[in-house]
């Protein structure tokens, strides 16, 4: 295919914040996990597939199988839809402690 470009697991994103490798970003309707380190306005090369440890809202209980959605206010995952973007779902449980801030998320990268 002389038109095909990358697998698509993985694109070059403009960082739209700074963020450190492990960090969820949105750019648009495209969330992705850092690959590395960027400033705000230098690239990055974001993961959009796959299963991650994410920080998340630690007063929240999640169950697996939940939706899970990218608060990008607070630059952390939440299971509340509101005003957030639909990032995948929750592959375990997890307490909602306030200490239970890391959350397995396997990534829909539909968009």
């Amino acid at each position: 295919m002389k038109n095909f470009v990358q697998p698509g697991d993985t694109i070059t994103l403009i960082a739209p914040y700074a963020v450190a490798s492990g960090d969820g970003l949105l750019v648009g309707s495209i969330f992705g996990v850092a690959a590395g380190t960027a400033a705000l306005g230098e690239t990055v090369e974001a993961a959009l597939t796959g299963v991650f440890d994410i920080t998340k809202i630690g007063s929240q209980a999640w169950t697996a199988g939940a939706k899970i959605y990218w608060d990008d206010t607070n630059k952390r995952t939440t299971n509340v839809a509101t005003s957030n973007t639909l990032i995948g779902v929750a592959i375990e449980a997890v307490a909602g402690g306030a200490g239970d801030t890391i959350g397995r998320v396997r990534l829909n990268g539909s968009f």
